[in-house]
C-alpha cells in the first residue's frame, strides 16, 4: 500500500474514513520508508529490527531460511504476552511461526509454494489456512487464481465469490475470534496481515464499481521527463514490471487497488467495533502499516522493488485511543523506516529497550516531532538491469544503478512526483549524497566500492552469503 493512497495523506478520491480517522485522532508519520521494497525483505525489517546489511536480505529470495535469533514474535512471547498472527508471514519454511505462538496463515498465491514437486509438507495446499477454510465454505474445487489473475498482475476484475469469503474479510473474521478466545489474564500482541492491495486486484464488486463509478475524477499517473521511453522495448505482458499500456486499462487496474483498500478500510472499521464490544478498546495500541508501496504506473512502472517514491514511500499510523502513550496527536515529518517498528511497539507496551537491533522506537517523536532518529535512509533492491541504491533525505533522493551505471538526484521538497532528474544540474548535491552512499557501501560484499569509488557491476545478488553458507543468521 502507498503512501498516497489514503484520504488523510491527501488523495482526492480515495476513501478511507477509519484510517483518516485513525491518522487524525493518532500520530501519523509523513516520511515513513521501506528500506528494501518488496515483500520478503520489508518483513525481515520488520520481524527483526536489522538493517539490510545485518537481516541479508537485498532482494527477492524464496526459500532462504528465516533463523534470526531475536524477533518481534519471540520478544513479545518472552515478555509473557500471547502472540498471534492472522494473515501473511512470507517466511520459510512456510510454517516457521518466527517467535509467535500461534499463526493463522495465509500468504496468498506464492509460486514457490505454488509448485507441486515441493515437499509435501512446504506445499501450498498443506500450509495455507485460509485455503483450507475457504475449502470448507466452497467445495474442493476451488482455489486462490479462479478468476485467473496472477498475484502480480496489473489486471483487476471483481471477487467472484461471496463477499465474506475473500482473504480480507477472513483476517478480520480470524482476528475477532482470536478477542472471543484470547487469554484474559495475560496482554496480547495481535499481528494482523492482508494479501491485499497486493494484486491480484480482486476487491469485492461494491468496492470495485465505486472506483469505476468515479474514474474521470482519478488523480494523474506521474511519468518524469526522465522516464518517457521506459518499457517502451518491453513485450506486453499481464505481470509487467515496466510497458505503456491503454488507460482504460490503468483505469481498471487503479479502481481494483483503490477498492481493495477501501475493502480493507471497511473491515478494519469492524475490527474497531470489536474491540469496543470487548471493552479492548481503550487499553490497545494499533499501528498501522504496509510492507512496500506499488508504483500503479508511475513512470511507466509497474508492482514495486524500484527506489521511487511509489514503492518506498509507505503508511505508519499510531493509534492510541485512550492515550496510553501521553503523547501529542499530531504529523510526524521525521525520517522513519521498517526497522523501528519492533522496538518502537515493545516500547510502547513495556517501556524498555531492545538491544542489538539497529531499528530505533519512536515513541520519543509522539511527544517530540522534532526528535530526529536518522538523518537519511540507505535503501537498496536487488533488481536485475535495474537494480538500485538510494540515499534519502526529508528533501532530497540520490539513486545510483550499479548495473546500469547510471545516476539520478530528485529535490523531493520541490518535485515530489520525481519528474525532473536534477543530478547534473546539482553536482555538489550529487557529490555529496554519492560520498554517503560510499561510506555505506565500502564494506560490502558485492564490491560496490573500490579505492572510494563506485563500481559498476555485472550483476548483483538477491541475498549476502552469510544467509545462505550458514543456512540462515543467529
Amino acid at each position: 500500500m502507498r503512501f498516497d493512497a489514503l484520504g488523510a495523506n491527501g488523495n482526492s478520491i480515495i476513501s478511507t474514513p477509519n484510517l483518516d480517522m485513525m491518522a487524525e485522532q493518532g500520530y501519523n508519520f509523513e516520511n515513513a520508508y521501506t528500506a528494501v521494497p518488496s515483500c520478503i525483505p520489508s518483513r525481515a525489517a520488520l520481524m527483526t529490527g536489522l538493517s539490510q546489511a545485518h537481516h541479508g536480505r537485498v532482494g527477492y529470495e524464496d526459500k532462504i531460511p528465516w533463523t534470526y535469533e531475536k524477533t518481534l514474535g519471540s520478544e513479545f512471547t518472552n515478555l509473557g504476552y500471547q502472540t498471534e498472527v492472522i494473515g501473511k508471514m512470507h517466511v520459510y519454511p512456510e510454517r516457521n511461526r518466527m517467535g509467535f505462538e500461534h499463526v493463522e496463515l495465509h500468504d496468498g498465491y506464492l509460486h514457490a509454494a505454488r509448485k507441486y514437486d515441493n515437499p509435501f509438507g512446504t506445499q501450498f495446499e498443506n500450509t495455507d489456512d485460509y485455503l483450507s477454510w475457504f475449502k470448507e465454505h466452497k467445495g474442493n474445487t476451488v482455489d486462490l487464481m479462479d478468476n485467473g489473475l496472477d498475484c502480480n498482475s496489473w489486471v483487476a476484475r471483481p471477487w467472484m465469490y461471496e463477499e465474506e469469503l475473500h482473504p480480507t474479510n477472513w483476517v478480520v473474521t480470524k482476528s475477532i475470534d482470536f478477542l472471543k478466545r484470547h487469554d484474559p489474564t495475560v496482554p496480547f500482541f495481535l499481528k494482523m496481515s492482508f494479501t491485499r492491495p497486493h494484486s491480484p486486484l480482486d476487491p469485492p464488486a461494491y468496492y470495485f464499481d465505486m472506483y469505476m463509478n468515479l474514474l474521470k475524477d482519478m488523480p494523474e499517473i506521474h511519468v518524469g521527463e526522465w522516464a518517457k521511453n521506459i518499457g517502451l522495448d518491453e513485450k506486453y505482458s499481464t505481470i509487467a514490471t515496466k510497458g505503456h499500456y491503454k488507460k482504460h486499462e490503468l483505469d481498471r487496474m487503479r479502481a481494483g487497488y483503490y477498492g481493495a483498500i477501501t475493502h480493507i478500510d471497511h473491515q478494519i472499521g469492524r475490527f474497531l467495533i470489536a474491540l469496543k464490544e470487548h471493552r479492548m478498546d481503550k487499553d490497545t495500541i494499533i499501528l498501522f502499516l504496509s510492507d512496500h508501496g506499488d508504483q500503479l504506473g508511475e513512470h511507466h512502472l509497474f508492482r514495486k522493488a524500484y527506489p521511487y517514491q511509489g514503492s518506498i514511500h509507505i503508511p505508519f499510523i499510531v493509534y492510541d485511543p485512550a492515550n496510553i502513550l501521553e503523547g501529542k496527536k499530531h504529523k510526524i515529518a521525521e525520517l522513519v523506516e521498517l526497522q523501528d517498528v519492533f522496538p518502537s511497539l515493545i516500547d510502547f507496551a513495556t517501556s524498555s529497550k531492545v538491544e542489538g537491533i539497529d531499528g530505533m522506537s519512536v515513541k520519543p517523536m509522539l511527544s517530540d516531532s522534532a526528535i530526529k532518529l536518522r538523518s537519511y535512509i540507505h535503501g537498496e533492491h536487488s533488481f536485475g538491469k535495474d537494480s538500485s541504491q538510494y540515499i534519502l533525505t526529508k528533501d532530497w533522493k540520490y539513486i545510483w544503478f550499479p548495473v546500469r551505471g547510471e545516476e539520478q538526484l530528485f529535490h523531493l521538497k520541490e518535485d515530489p512526483h520525481e519528474k525532473w532528474d536534477v543530478s547534473e544540474l546539482e553536482p555538489n548535491k550529487t557529490s555529496k549524497f554519492r560520498d554517503i552512499l560510499i561510506h555505506e557501501l565500502k564494506d560490502r560484499e558485492e564490491g560496490f566500492v573500490e579505492d572510494n569509488h563506485l563500481v559498476k557491476l555485472h550483476e548483483t545478488i538477491l541475498s549476502l552469503s552469510f544467509l545462505k553458507n550458514e543456512g540462515g543468521v543467529s
